[in-house]
């Protein structure tokens, strides 16, 4: 804290010194010049009380302690931010595995459901159209729709002559929507 103070003054009386020597262009030398130089320097420090001078170096120790405070404060809130961050990228990582997981249950279940339906397909196209017309007539509407989807033309109108009409007409009309 004094050097800097020294170099202040120093520098000041460098400044006034070239200007004096610019105005009188008188010519020094060396011993004179540094001679010159110390009795400005005392002057100059003679003029600071040592309380103006303690005063100041308090000010800026407690300039230093609030700028070292403040900085482990911004380490601490970047600290803070980059496990945040961490977190929230682990929690997308398993959201992400959870919704993958849960689309492959969905693809799983449709193609377990895709096979029955096949599996009914091939059984009801087996049966007689009155045995067919008496399973499809009880079973879900959109499964037997489904299955009569699969069936050859010929087959389907069989298994809707042999149905109770009023089944029969509801399954149609389901049939033709989802033809559409």
């Amino acid at each position: 804290m004094k050097r800097c103070l020294f170099l202040i003054v120093l520098l000041l009386t460098f400044a006034s010194l070239g200007e004096d020597d610019k105005a009188n262009e008188k010519k020094y030398t060396q011993d004179e010049f540094d001679n010159a130089v110390q009795k400005e320097v005392l002057l100059r420090l003679k003029r600071f009380h040592p309380k103006n001078i303690v005063n100041l170096s308090k000010e800026f120790m407690n300039k230093e302690r609030t700028l070292e405070l403040r900085e482990l404060e911004l380490q601490k809130k970047t600290e803070s931010l980059k496990a945040s961050e961490a977190d929230l990228a682990k929690k997308i990582r398993e959201l992400k595995g959870k919704s993958d997981k849960l689309l492959g249950c969905l693809d799983d279940h449709d193609q377990n459901q895709k096979k029955r339906v096949n599996h009914m397909v091939d059984v009801v196209s087996g049966m007689r159209p009155q045995n067919a017309a008496e399973v499809l007539s009880v079973q879900d509407v959109d499964i037997a729709v489904r299955i009569l989807g699969a069936l050859a033309p010929e087959k389907v109108s069989k298994i809707f002559n042999s149905m109770d009409k009023e089944i029969s007409a509801r399954l149609q009309k389901q049939f033709m929507n989802m033809k559409k």
